[in-house]
């Protein structure tokens, strides 16, 4: 059935590519996977093979490759992605020897590509669960590992119906995951293989944190500001909440209000056009700049971006060294399909902000006692904004509380690679 399902899918992917961009890298990028192995693989090398299924598996598996390179320089790197939203991003990773993408799970192109690779062993990153190159690799006995994976009762393998694909699980030779939850479950369907190590995730903000960038441009706009409230990878619903604390709405005109001493940097998830404008209309009456313009703005004149009330980030890679400037940050996509990434500003030591869909983000219930703030709505934000600004201590005391989660969570990675046998 499995099988079947998998040529039904390769199906839909080679007709889907015609009509979507995204669907057609993925479709090339896997066809074109043999050639770019051929022409890279070493025979003679050993390869630890790292399979995320996109950029944010990657993050996750990113400290074990750096840690894996440092250690043993013996082994060699093979980096797979599925998702076009991880490879096209990283496939210029410096970290790995060959980047490519995962040919979909058939069983031909499982052993070619076992047959080519060799890998001496592999990690899959959080809910990688590849029927048959896990059962060809269990049959060669290469020792798999999974890593920051987390498990749930409503998943496939915990139902009667979900009990033959769950023998997949039976190819691991230890899972390292999130929770004390997760061990129970596996331990229920048979599976004591396991140890709770946390997420390699807070291991990596504290590396970002350690490289974060100097940002001449966000440096002026913040200069002499009382206090700085940074919004990242936030969606239309979550503009529409924060943009009107820093507003007063009357009579379809903006009025300064009490809150006129916060300044506002806004990192949108989507940079479109169309995005950019919206937000510019819902600010009409502040003094807004895009970072865009910013940096066309010569050395004598950066000065002038501190005029500025608001900064908007039209570009990709700043984010996470932009939440040091602020004294507040709010994560966006609460309101949608779930948060983006509240540990890359919680380690800056600054509250955060996230909307109320985030039951499935175990760092999100964690802050929720410590810095992190759940809003449902207008009221909820700015009744804790009030807070924030009546008492400057509070607002202190809880961006350090979210820092220290960070820190306490930290170590994952080298719990994983002291148990693996390198």
């Amino acid at each position: 059935m499995y099988n079947l399902v998998i040529y039904l899918y390769l199906l839909g992917v080679a007709i889907y590519s015609r009509f979507n961009e995204k669907v057609r890298k993925m479709w090339r990028g896997e066809r074109e996977a043999f050639k770019i192995l051929r022409e890279k693989v070493d025979p003679n090398a050993k390869y630890v093979w790292f399979h995320a299924a996109s950029l944010g598996e990657f993050e996750q598996g990113r400290p074990l490759m750096e840690q894996l390179r440092k250690d043993h320089p013996e082994y060699k790197i093979l980096l797979t992605f599925f998702s076009p939203s991880g490879y096209e991003v990283r496939k210029n990773y410096e970290g790995a020897d060959i980047i490519t993408y995962l040919p979909l799970d058939t069983i031909t192109n499982a052993r070619r590509f076992l047959r080519t690779v060799r890998p001496v062993m592999a990690f899959f990153i959080k809910y990688e669960f590849w029927y048959n190159y896990l059962h060809i690799l269990k049959h060669r006995g290469v020792p798999v590992y999974s890593v920051s994976s987390i498990f749930r009762p409503e998943q496939v393998f915990f139902k009667w119906y979900g009990r033959q694909y769950g023998r997949v699980l039976n190819c691991f030779t230890h899972f390292f995951v999130q929770n004390e939850i997760s061990k129970e479950l596996l331990a229920k369907i048979g599976i004591t293989d396991t140890t709770v190590v946390g997420d390699t995730r807070f291991d990596r903000v504290l590396q970002i944190k350690e490289a974060a960038k100097q940002l001449p441009i966000v440096e002026s706009f913040v200069k002499d500001a009382p206090q700085v409230f940074v919004a990242g990878s936030s969606w239309p619903p979550d503009e529409e909440i924060f943009i009107k604390y820093f507003l007063d709405k009357l009579s379809g005109k903006a009025e300064r209000n009490e809150h006129k001493n916060w300044k506002l940097i806004i990192a949108p998830h989507v940079i479109g056009e169309d995005h950019l404008k919206q937000i510019e209309k819902l600010l009409e009456g502040r003094k807004v700049i895009r970072y865009t313009e910013a940096e066309k703005m010569v050395n004598g004149q950066l000065s002038m971006v501190n005029d500025y009330e608001v900064l908007i980030i039209n570009c990709f890679g700043l984010l996470s060294s932009i939440y040091h400037y602020g004294n507040v940050a709010y994560v966006g996509g609460g309101f949608g399909v779930g948060i983006h990434n509240l540990l890359e500003a919680a380690v800056w030591d600054v509250p955060v902000f996230f909307g109320p869909n985030n039951q499935k983000f175990q760092e999100a219930q964690g802050l929720k006692t410590s810095g992190g703030f759940e809003i449902s709505s207008y009221e909820d934000f700015a009744a804790q904004m009030d807070r924030f600004a009546a008492d400057d201590a509070y607002l202190q005391e809880q961006g350090q509380k979210a820092g220290h989660f960070v820190k306490g969570q930290s170590g994952a990675t080298q719990k994983v690679l002291s148990s693996v046998a390198l």
